[in-house]
């Protein structure tokens, strides 16, 4: 069996993995990294057929690509195939918008629609001597591990959550030779759930009791799902603002991917949704709390908060997931600016960030490694991926930390 890393070995993002075994070609995600500009994974070759882990861009960003040029079916599940859809079309628009030159366009992304093939957990496919199974990964709605059975059994992870969330069940392990897993928290471990909400809630009642607005920049696919359900029940004025909505109506129409569904529905009938300019203009004078996209702070209606807050002491940023290096949230973590159209702003406004992950810390994954007992580790998806392979080798294990094209005979 050969393995290769196309993209996401040494960084979080553009993540895609090539196998190949008894003349099949098999790919697992394509993706790309959201900075300015946008970093691309290596062109894949023609391969017999793709496999898609969940909705998000630096996981599903050149599939659309992938399809255009090859014909290629795509597996993944009902929520990654209409979410999914979604965020592809909406990348295109950013690209047009940014300025930078986009790798496919909106016909390539109608392309991809008709080459996508559903399955859902616990289903198997048949490839030629290869069979490949679903399992749920705990990351958001929809996100899927692959096993694959061939001369030796190989675990692709994807993004992987090993813990419940408000949202989703935590990823069980999947006995295996071969784990290749990620590695976005290598070295570093989350604090208690529990922990991070009372601090996160604590801090956005002390922003709205001062007159503040809490702006909470979240992923439209998940985190804003997540947000929302943290904060209900709070008794605050919260706002939606963004693709998040449309998010919320879809994950509500497969209620099976969902923890629990009703907790869902609650949080939707706590929150009031900005559709247009119009109602955001109206909306936005009587909010005190505003979860809106992008995450990361690239562009999207939260750049219109944040402008208009920017000066407000009493007001606050507060940052809920991962700013990938080069985006406008890692910029704002880092130094307290932001760009707010061409120009680097200060942003005099509090600002605070929250683990919110929806990744596996450095210890859960060596948890979850070690319940696999597989006898090989491949580590990708990770910047700082040495801390895990030191650990993991200490506990026995064979740790692979393969560069982006390198070739591995497995």
């Amino acid at each position: 069996m050969k393995l290769t890393l196309l993209g996401g070995a040494s960084e979080v993002g553009s993540l895609s993995a090539h196998v190949e075994e008894g003349g099949l070609r098999l790919l697992f995600d394509c993706g790309l990294t959201p900075s300015k500009p946008p970093k691309y994974p290596m062109r894949p070759p023609a391969v017999d057929l793709a496999f898609l882990s969940h909705a998000h861009i630096d996981h599903s960003g050149m599939i659309p690509w992938l399809c255009a040029n090859f014909g290629t079916d795509v597996v993944a599940t009902p929520p990654t195939i209409v979410v999914g859809t979604m965020l592809l079309e909406d990348s295109v628009k950013v690209s047009s918008l940014e300025g930078y030159p986009a790798p496919y366009d909106k016909g390539d992304v109608k392309v991809l629609k008709k080459h996508f093939q559903e399955a859902g957990f616990g289903d198997s496919l048949d490839i030629g001597n290869i069979e490949v199974g679903l399992h749920p990964a705990g990351h958001i709605p929809g996100a899927a591990m692959f096993s694959v059975k061939a001369s030796r059994d190989l675990l692709i992870t994807g993004d992987i959550n090993t813990l419940d969330s408000h949202l989703v069940n935590g990823a069980a392990p999947v006995k295996c030779d071969i784990l290749v897993i990620e590695s976005t928290y290598s070295g570093r471990d989350h604090p208690p759930r529990s922990e991070t909400e009372r601090h996160f809630l604590n801090k956005t009642k002390e922003v709205v009791e001062r007159g503040g607005l809490a702006i909470v920049p979240a992923f439209a696919v998940g985190r804003t799902q997540e947000m929302m359900m943290t904060l209900m029940n709070a008794g605050l004025n919260i706002v939606l603002d963004g693709m998040g909505w449309a998010v919320n109506r879809h994950y509500m129409n497969m209620p099976g991917y969902l923890r629990a569904p009703e907790r869902l529905r609650d949080a939707m009938s706590q929150t009031r949704v900005i559709r247009n300019p119009g109602e955001r203009r109206a909306l936005a004078k009587e909010a005190e709390v505003v979860i809106t996209t992008s995450g990361m702070v690239d562009g999207g209606p939260v750049l219109d908060f944040i402008s208009e807050k920017k000066n407000d002491r009493n007001s606050a940023v507060l940052l809920t997931g991962y700013q990938v290096e080069g985006t406008n949230g890692r910029m704002l973590m880092e130094s307290g600016e932001l760009m707010l159209g061409k120009e680097k702003t200060k942003i005099q406004c509090e600002l605070g960030f929250y683990d919110f992950s929806a990744h596996a810390d450095h210890n859960e994954l060596i948890k979850f490694t070690k319940r696999c007992e597989p006898e090989e580790v491949v580590l990708c998806h990770g910047e700082n991926r040495m801390a895990l392979a030191d650990d993991l080798r200490e506990d026995g294990f064979k740790v692979h930390v393969p560069k982006e094209g390198q070739v591995m005979e497995l």
